[in-house]
């Protein structure tokens, strides 16, 4: 055989070619270009030598405007018919990445949720003329496919003729051996019962076609898509909490890995399906309370020291610290958290355990594998937090050595002539046991049925090994947050550097896909957290401190000749420097006014300015950083000053500017004439809700398509917040899985969202860990929730002033009866629908306030899963609810 026709169904405008994609051993696919064949084909022709190293192919569009759109199939393959004697052709539908079918060829679903059919195995038949595949992952295991149709070949639609499939990967594979058919016979797969062949039900769209081609004194290969059956798809509910929140009697009053086997075992005996975790990444910086955030990691790939359990790692010399876990009643018995006496004592133990280990280790040959194989970022981790450690900071740029990283001399760390081998190799001793801790963990969770689901922060921490690594691939001079919203009213400074994309883009994202490798190992699925950072970034310059001083990046600025076209008097004074008025300056510092002007302002002529020394909120933040006894009013006083302005200057490019957010609250608008208010505000809400939209979603199309195609893990997106009109449709085409909360609508006419209109590929959940609980949101504003309980729950008269246990109960149900794939919850939620087991205070349920940078991450269940697993009354009833909804 000689050549290989490869045809493609998709329909093409004027101007937009197809591509054929073929992978091999080579990192990028080869592109082929193909040619216009006739309505809705295209075509090409390869030889089979050009093929014969080809593991899989797939299709890739380019649109007018240089757009690349790709297919997601990864499993099609010409290699079992390459040594056709005759001729071969391939016939292949697109699979539309957003098809929610795609879903379940996940790694969640391949290898835990879905078993698939029992089929014969692909076996290729010599006499075999056309063959056809197509897909069905929702087949239930006592069922396959069958293949009938109006030929002769086909079986003339008689069931006694139905033509059996065998399997071949996720395909469902038909050979024909006769040349008996017309090129318009017409087709359909019937699902059939495995034991005894008798049909269960045909597709449920008209029949299937064959292109008009040639198809005799050839081989026809076709991959026909996705079998067409009623749409009656997987749902599955899971449960959400972080690590930390774990309470067992095995920790050290902390959650740690190996708990997560009880939490396996609760969430099975209930009927969920999924157990979501918070960041798992080490973030032991200050070895303080402020470490417990764990969106803040020294390292994107480190595990957290703090999850690792003692007695496992100590073995037989478990003796040598029986003092530090006599600690662990003491510990295990409080009500929270305490994360600096854990991670100290747990050091202390590592520090003790190390030197009777560490000679073994160099034989160690599971050992030296996992440091070889995870040598790109565990030895820069390593030598980071040894000299962390020794300069007592993670704050590079203050170190006396090693500012920059070095290859080589951090390489010579890990050679046992270092003076500090030791401190250096007891980090990857302990990253080496985390990962074999927590792959137990994970080990028993698959064989349980039970899919995990982590979390990658979208930022990292400034002075992290990934920053001290390679600061190229970071804008070091930004700090990344989010824009005000009704849980941070000043918008949210996170203090990353953000993502240098075009950094990244050089080398084809590989940071962002070994991050992937390394998440898969632990994790089916997970969310991204701030999945519009990959649209634009809120980017605040180093000298602010509060969330409202940033801005989109990247953004298209408005420009001063647009003030003009909207017949505004434009003056870059008044626009981008503060407004100070002697009313302001009252409404700002009331009883403290005459300290602010003598303080903060100078005054020239009748007008105020603020001091050079006070102009930027990161000086006004280390002057009052080094003052006692001021009322913190006068330092928030100085902040809104400093932010009452409308726009922001360009720093790259002259006249161009930025509208600040919400400029139409500041004081400095509403001293305006009604005409230039109206106007402003147009081209206001052009810039914000116009203009960005293809941008962005190009900015996105440049990143998310590329990090799909390197993991096979289901993405859910964190899409929440200030949400750009192009995501929706970019999540959509990309099959990724969209956050969808009751109390934070998107459709911004709703005060409320519905889980029953929830997309199909969604995740919906009553409350976050940003968020306040079921129960302490219901008292946090009683108008809201009395409209909530007549509209949403249908009760009528007035609501409860608590949310009693039948009202949780309801919103559980919500949710669980609704249409998304996942219905997910946190553990404090599930227990709020018995009043006799769950937690007393509300408030003590709360994990996360995000508008206090500085919040104790330290929640903890008030109950053990031991516990748990004795309250029958509570797991008969979310067991009954959960079987009953489907899921």
């Amino acid at each position: 055989m000689n050549s290989v026709h490869f045809y493609i169904k998709y329909s093409t405008r004027f101007g937009e070619s197809v591509h054929l994609r073929l992978f091999g051993k080579e990192t990028e696919p080869a592109i082929i270009e193909m040619k216009y064949f006739s309505k809705e084909m295209w075509h090409v022709v390869l030889t089979a030598v050009e093929l014969e190293n080809i593991s899989h192919y797939n299709y890739a569009v380019t649109k007018t405007d240089g757009e690349l759109i790709t297919e997601t199939e990864t499993k099609r393959s010409v290699l079992p018919w390459l040594s056709s004697t005759a001729g071969l052709q391939v016939i292949d539908t697109w699979n539309y990445t957003g098809e929610y079918e795609n879903a379940f060829y996940t790694q969640p679903f391949e290898q835990t949720l879905l078993k698939g059919s029992i089929d014969e195995p692909f076996r290729k038949n010599p006499e075999t003329h056309i063959a056809f595949l197509v897909k069905a992952p929702l087949l239930a295991a006592n069922q396959t496919l069958g293949l009938l149709g109006s030929s002769d070949a086909f079986g003339n639609w008689k069931e006694k003729n139905i033509i059996r499939s065998t399997k071949m990967n996720d395909w469902f594979c038909f050979q024909v051996e006769s040349d008996a058919f017309h090129n318009y016979s017409e087709y359909k797969y019937v699902v059939i019962n495995n034991a005894d062949g008798e049909v269960v039900c045909y597709e449920n769209e008209s029949n299937r076609t064959l292109p008009a081609i040639n198809y005799f004194n050839i081989t026809t290969v076709i991959h026909d898509g996705f079998v067409h059956l009623p749409n009656n798809s997987f749902k599955g509910s899971g449960i959400a909490i972080p690590v930390f929140s774990i309470r067992t009697a095995n920790g050290l009053g902390i959650g740690e890995f190996c708990d997560i086997k009880p939490l396996v075992d609760w969430s099975k005996n209930i009927g969920l399906k999924l157990v979501q975790l918070l960041p798992i990444n080490d973030t032991s910086a200050t070895f303080t309370y402020k470490d417990s955030y764990p969106y803040a990691a020294i390292s994107a790939f480190a595990l957290h020291p703090i999850y690792i359990n003692l007695e496992l790692l100590a073995g037989k010399n478990i003796n040598k610290i029986k003092d530090i876990l006599d600690r662990k009643e003491q510990l295990n018995l409080l009500a929270q958290v305490d994360y600096v006496e854990v991670i100290h004592l747990k050091w202390k133990a590592f520090n003790i355990l190390f030197p009777l280990v560490k000679k073994g280790l160099s034989k160690d040959k599971a050992f030296n594998d996992y440091l070889n194989s995870n040598a790109h970022w565990l030895k820069p981790y390593a030598a980071f937090c040894y000299l962390k450690d020794k300069y007592s900071t993670p704050n590079f740029y203050k170190w006396d050595t090693n500012n920059t990283y070095s290859e080589t001399e951090v390489s010579g760390y890990l050679e046992p002539s270092f003076t500090d081998f030791d401190k250096v190799m007891i980090h990857v001793w302990l990253q080496y046991h985390l990962h074999l801790q927590l792959s137990d963990a994970v080990k028993y969770a698959h064989d349980n049925h039970i899919v995990l689901k982590g979390d990658i922060p979208i930022g990292i921490y400034r002075y992290s090994a990934d920053a001290w690594f390679n600061p190229a691939l970071y804008n070091m001079d930004a700090q990344a947050g989010a824009p005000p919203d009704d849980f941070a009213i000043k918008g949210q400074n996170w203090g990353f550097p953000t993502y240098n994309w075009q950094k990244m883009k050089e080398d084809g994202f590989a940071w962002w896909k070994q991050r992937f490798e390394q998440l898969s190992l632990y994790f089916d699925a997970f969310r991204i957290d701030h999945i519009l950072g990959f649209f634009r970034i809120w980017s605040i310059p180093l000298h602010a401190v509060e969330g409202i001083m940033g801005r989109f990046v990247p953004c298209l600025p408005v420009y001063n000749y647009e003030f003009r076209n909207y017949h505004i008097a434009f003056d870059e004074n008044r626009f981008c420097n503060p407004l100070i008025t002697e009313d302001i300056l009252y409404n700002l510092f009331r009883q403290h006014v005459q300290f602010a002007k003598d303080t903060f302002l100078d005054i020239r002529g009748e007008e105020y300015y603020i001091r050079d020394e006070f102009k930027t909120q990161q000086q006004v933040e280390q002057w009052f950083a080094n003052q006692s006894g001021l009322d913190t009013g006068i330092k928030n006083g100085m902040f809104d000053l400093i932010s009452n302005v409308i726009l922001f200057k360009d720093d790259k490019e002259e006249n161009a500017y930025h509208f600040r957010i919400n400029a139409h609250d500041t004081y400095s608008f509403k001293y305006f004439d009604d005409h230039t208010r109206n106007q402003i505000r147009q081209l206001y809400n052009d810039y914000f809700y116009a203009r960005q939209n293809d941008f962005w979603r190009k900015e996105a199309l440049e990143k998310l398509p590329a990090l799909k195609e390197a993991t096979n893990m289901l993405i859910c997106g964190e899409d929440l917040g200030m949400v750009p009109d192009s995501v929706p449709g970019v999540m959509r085409d990309l099959g990724l899985l969209s956050l969808e909360i009751q109390r934070m609508p998107k459709d911004p006419t709703q005060q409320f969202f519905n889980p029953a209109n929830a997309p199909y590929l969604s995740v919906v959940t009553p409350s976050t860990h940003d968020m306040s609980t079921i129960r302490e949101w219901w008292q946090e504003n009683t108008s809201n929730t009395q409209t909530f309980y007549n509209t949403q729950l249908g009760r009528l008269g007035q609501a409860p002033y608590y949310a009693e246990p039948w009202i949780c109960l309801d919103i559980l149900k919500q949710h669980l009866f609704s249409t998304a794939m996942w219905s997910i919850f946190q553990i404090q939620d599930l227990l709020s629908i018995d009043g006799d087991i769950r937690c007393q205070n509300p408030e003590d349920e709360r994990i996360n306030v995000p508008a206090d940078p500085n919040h104790y991450w330290r929640y903890r269940m008030h109950l053990s899963f031991d516990e748990l697993e004795q309250q029958e009354g509570l797991n008969n009833k979310l067991n009954w609810l959960i079987k009953n909804s489907g899921r």
